[in-house]
């Protein structure tokens, strides 16, 4: 099965392309199948990785919070196990 984890941040006025950087940096052990970083207008981040993984495996590495001063708000996180192959 397929799972991936969604993190989704906004940034403080100003520090979108701090925060865009900061996500790039941060390691995942082990690392996921796939990750890929996504970014937004209103300075919204995004990371999805990929896992081979049940839906609820527990201790699948997840980015961790940003500094304080980078967010507007607390990190949204979500999973999602794979239904089907679309086309």
């Amino acid at each position: 099965m397929t799972v991936a984890l969604m993190w989704e941040a906004r940034a403080a006025e100003g520090r979108g392309a701090d925060l865009l950087a900061w996500a790039a940096r941060q390691p995942l052990d082990p690392p996921p199948l796939r990750r890929e970083t996504f970014r937004s207008p209103e300075d919204r981040v995004l990371v999805i990785t990929w896992w081979s993984a049940d839906y609820d495996t527990p201790g699948l590495p997840e980015l961790p919070e940003p500094p304080e001063d980078m967010t507007r708000r607390a990190v949204h996180r979500w999973r999602f196990e794979k239904v089907a192959d679309g086309s």
